[in-house]
């Protein structure tokens, strides 16, 4: 069986909508960095950078990285369903997957711990810091709303859908989309309610 470390409102509730739309069982541990106690502990044993999503295999093989956790699981545990058969479609859904952790996921690293980035680093660096990045965070929002948005299926939501609908809540990139993607914003908000999905994210997000 599988083993998922995660918490509430953080990347591994994709994890766990891709787990529920492939009907595949896990062992949920509660777990984060900024969450002192036996979860981190048992965290940083299988992975000590203490990154959430963390998946272990049922061989014992670790796996970290959201992108990295969707493409495993849609290419052995779901094939068609997380991710598309047709090889063209596929290679598009693994692009995004890799968009989304590249442009994404690093911008809100910065903005959550701007501190890290610089040296030394008092409060109102941190503000310039977070609002720059921020600026960029939203841009590159708009530009996978335009790259991405037009193949995205709502209706039957797979790896990237889950991811999008996901990181998309932080840092105020929902707001930016309904106001300059509304479209698109529409479409995340479809996939939340899907009948897979909406109970893992309501958890997550009561």
């Amino acid at each position: 069986m599988f083993k998922l470390y995660g918490t509430l409102r953080s990347g591994s509730a994709a994890i766990e909508a891709a787990m529920a739309r492939a009907k595949l069982a896990y062992t949920a541990v509660d777990a984060a960095s900024w969450q002192p106690g036996p979860g981190l502990d048992e965290l940083l044993g299988v992975n000590p950078l203490g990154q959430i999503p963390t998946l272990v295999l049922a061989d014992g093989a670790v796996l970290t990285e959201s992108a990295a956790i969707l493409i495993h699981l849609g290419l052995t545990e779901a094939p068609g369903l997380l991710l598309p058969l047709d090889a063209s479609a596929r290679a598009q859904a693994i692009r995004g997957l890799v968009y989304i952790a590249a442009n994404c996921y690093a911008a809100i690293s910065v903005i959550d711990y701007p501190e890290r980035w610089c040296e030394p680093c008092d409060d109102a660096m941190k503000e310039r810091i977070r609002a720059g990045t921020k600026l960029r965070l939203h841009h590159h929002w708009r530009l996978f709303a335009d790259q991405f948005g037009s193949g995205f299926d709502a209706g039957a939501p797979g790896a990237l859908e889950l991811l999008a609908t996901v990181v998309s809540k932080w840092s105020g990139a929902r707001q930016h989309l309904q106001a300059e993607r509304p479209e698109f914003f529409a479409q995340l908000l479809r996939v939340e309610q899907h009948p897979d999905v909406a109970a893992v994210l309501q958890r997550h997000w009561p």
